[in-house]
């Protein structure tokens, strides 16, 4: 994606319920490029080029997930939030999206997550890697309860990832700060 400030970003909403898709559409369409699909297919015809896709689970046809898989299996370097009515269960684990919203959602929740989309897409995998998984775990944790969680292998093993992305992200920050402080001691430097 590799928008800066001054480029407007491209939003694909997907949603089989039209007044859901155009209340969306109008809500983003005052600060970024908003294109709608109400099906599976319609959206990956759509999908090229675009930065950001809300992407509902359930549609008749082709699914969000089928659709989630598809945009995966293209390659695409767009960010892809799921907006579902679906309660997170553990199926989510290894979908590949980069974050999840419970319907129902606001325009403000749409907009803060463009952005946080946007400010994701600037990051290396490792670190997108990291939120990706950290938003699984957090969408489980807002609908499950302890004794589920800690039932669930994937559950444990997710929070592990977490663990250990947060720990190599809390290191090469660390180097660079390291880094970056050699550098000013440096004569001539900053």
């Amino acid at each position: 994606m590799q928008t800066t400030a001054a480029e407007e970003t491209t939003v694909l909403v997907v949603d089989d319920e039209r007044d859901v898709a155009e209340l969306y559409s109008a809500w983003l369409g005052t600060e970024h490029d908003v294109r709608s699909a109400h099906d599976g297919h319609e959206a990956l015809d759509l999908v090229d080029g675009v930065d950001v896709v809300f992407l509902d689970r359930q549609m008749p046809g082709m699914s969000g997930d089928e659709v989630l898989d598809e945009i995966d299996a293209r390659g695409l370097d767009c960010r892809v939030v799921m907006v579902t009515a679906v309660d997170p269960d553990f199926d989510i684990i290894e979908m590949p999206f980069d974050d999840y919203l419970t319907k129902p959602v606001g325009r403000s929740d749409l907009l803060e997550m463009v952005e946080t989309m946007r400010t994701r897409d600037s990051y290396d995998e490792h670190l997108q890697e990291y939120f990706s998984m950290a938003a699984k775990k957090a969408a489980l944790e807002s609908e499950k309860n302890p004794v589920e969680l800690d039932a669930h292998e994937e559950y444990r093993e997710v929070s592990e990832r977490v663990e250990a992305l947060r720990e190599e992200a809390d290191t090469a920050a660390t180097e660079i700060d390291d880094f970056e402080a050699a550098f000013r001691d440096f004569p001539g430097g900053s």
